[in-house]
């Protein structure tokens, strides 16, 4: 049942198909990719409680091997439909920065959403620094 809702989460987490087509008829660039990722976490932090129960599910999945293969399952589809999305988009990059921003955001989004550090800075600004510095050399 965890599982399943696991997946649900990702479900309702699914991207504008308009959204997307908008910003896939952009020009690939480091500010296209930057906008993606902004829309990522637009779209995570609008529903700040599924955000906290998929963070909640992770936790729990280390104490249920059952969970923990599911939605691991899950995430790693995920992280696949992310990275064949950005290869097609010809954004800069690949599968390792892809796999960076995924660690950096969920980082992002625990501070936003939990317990926060307040450090002071803007997550726009945040979101920004990221990529730019995710794919300078890629």
């Amino acid at each position: 049942m965890l599982g399943a809702l696991g997946e649900r989460i990702m479900e309702r987490f699914a991207p504008d198909e308009r959204t997307l087509a908008e910003l896939g008829a952009r020009e690939p660039s480091l500010e296209l990719f930057t906008d993606y990722v902004r829309y990522i976490v637009e779209r995570t932090t609008a529903q700040p409680e599924l955000t906290r129960a998929l963070i909640e599910l992770r936790l729990e999945a280390v104490r249920r091997p059952e969970l923990a293969r599911i939605l691991g399952d899950t995430l790693r589809r995920g992280y696949r439909d992310d990275v064949a999305f950005h290869v097609a988009a010809g954004l800069p990059g690949g599968a390792f920065e892809v796999a960076l921003l995924h660690y950096a955001l969920d980082g992002l989004l625990l501070d936003l959403l939990t317990t926060s550090i307040d450090a002071g800075f803007d997550p726009d600004e945040v979101v920004s620094a990221l990529v730019s510095r995710l794919v300078a050399r890629a």
